[in-house]
């Protein structure tokens, strides 16, 4: 059978086996976007109305997603330009947690129309910027909170964010703009070192480490004045629910538009299973590793799993690679791990988990060598890929079982 599996922008048609099953996010009925908007700010969960947030402050601060996540951010602004544009003192705060600052052209995906108003008042945090931080306290795991100073010096905060599932923070969203979207190296490292554990997974959020941390965290910030705007997409990124009001109560409301969306019924587990990262997601292999750990979700053990992502930007953070490069085997990661801790390790433990039970393979825009280095096996066409492990299952006894995850960054395939 033909499916679509897309790459970039566009969509590539692959032959697979017909004992296949296709994992999307769930169609569900789109409302009118101004609308869900307008309803969510009218009627806010624990909070005041937005004009009257936005009214009451004389500095407004607002914390937006960068370009590695689909937030219809743009949408949320057009919406409320007529008060933003109005305002006497408002600065916006890219949440890029560890991430690079956005390009131009970026800017515009993330702002739109928007843009040519805002652009002299945006800000790209840098976490690696030490003097841009300051000390707010510590959470009870010890995660000490340096956090960008726009925060502390503007106190009325507007958070608008997306949530979906997240491999190890349960979801995106909420809590996430401020650790890690704007504190420092420092902090994000400490926080994310707990992703190592097992708990430290999808959809987990009561039990996980890293999100009880990141809740913890808030409350070093409770004297801030903060509303929140969260929305839900859909898979093909149309504006499905939005909730707003106070921070956590906000987010929670939001999970449940997310799961509804993103947990996938699955049948049965495949042998062969191709998880793509999806525009925007595939910015580059750090991002994209999560379509992978999704992926994983389907995968039987001595599988082959086939990541599918053009990496537009190269590598992204690259400590996950530079501990991968340190292996020669999957094994040998947890040994390093058992010495030693840097910010993005956690992502390599994660891609070793896989690696100790099933096959990686990837086909990106990457040089062969980098791919190599991240353990997985390089391939510049996905039905090359396709067709090598079909041969691969078969050589072993075993008939193909495929499950084609397109919206792999997005999609949690429950049995």
């Amino acid at each position: 059978m033909e499916v679509d599996i897309p790459y970039g922008k566009e969509n590539i048609k692959v032959n697979v086996p017909d004992n296949c099953e296709i994992l999307v996010p769930k169609k569900v009925t789109i409302e009118n976007q101004n609308k869900l908007i307008e309803e969510a700010l009218e009627n806010p969960i624990g909070f005041e109305s937005y004009d009257e947030f936005a009214e009451d402050t004389d500095r407004l601060l607002v914390i937006i997603n960068d370009a590695t996540r689909p937030t219809p951010t743009s949408k949320v602004l057009k919406y409320l330009l007529p008060v933003l544009s109005s305002h006497p003192d408002v600065k916006f705060l890219i949440a890029t947690g560890v991430h690079r600052a956005p390009s131009e052209e970026e800017y515009r995906f993330i702002f739109g129309d928007t843009y040519k108003v805002f652009r002299r008042k945006v800000y790209a945090h840098d976490a690696r910027k030490d003097e841009d931080m300051t000390y707010l306290g510590k959470s009870k795991n010890g995660t000490e909170m340096y956090i960008n100073k726009l925060v502390s010096e503007y106190r009325n905060i507007l958070v608008i964010g997306s949530v979906e599932p997240h491999y190890f923070a349960g979801y995106t969203g909420g809590r996430k703009s401020f650790l890690p979207g704007v504190a420092s190296y420092k902090t994000i490292e400490m926080n994310h070192k707990l992703a190592l554990s097992d708990d430290a997974c999808s959809l987990s959020l009561d039990g996980n480490p890293v999100n009880e941390d990141m809740v913890d965290a808030m409350d070093v910030l409770k004297d801030l004045n903060i509303f929140s705007i969260q929305t839900v997409l859909t898979g093909d990124h149309k504006l499905f629910a939005v909730t707003a009001g106070d921070l956590h109560k906000s987010f929670d409301a939001a999970i449940k538009y997310s799961n509804q969306i993103f947990c996938v019924p699955l049948k049965q587990k495949g042998n062969i299973v191709i998880s793509a990262a999806p525009y925007p997601m595939d910015i580059d292999l750090y991002q994209s590793q999560k379509a992978l750990d999704n992926g994983k979700l389907a995968l039987e053990d001595d599988g082959v799993i086939i990541l599918v992502s053009k990496c537009r930007t190269g590598i992204g953070e690259d400590g996950f690679l530079k501990l991968l490069s340190k292996a020669d085997s999957p094994k040998k990661i947890f040994e390093i791990l058992d010495e030693e801790y840097k910010l993005g390790y956690h992502k390599a433990a994660k891609m070793a988990q896989i690696g100790i039970r099933a096959d990686m393979w990837a086909v990106t825009d990457l040089d062969d060598d980098i791919v190599k280095k991240a353990m997985l096996k390089p391939y510049s066409d996905i039905q090359t890929a396709v067709d090598e492990a079909v041969k691969i299952i078969k050589s072993k006894g075993n008939e193909p079982k495929v499950v084609v995850m397109p919206f792999g960054s997005l999609t949690i395939p429950i049995i």
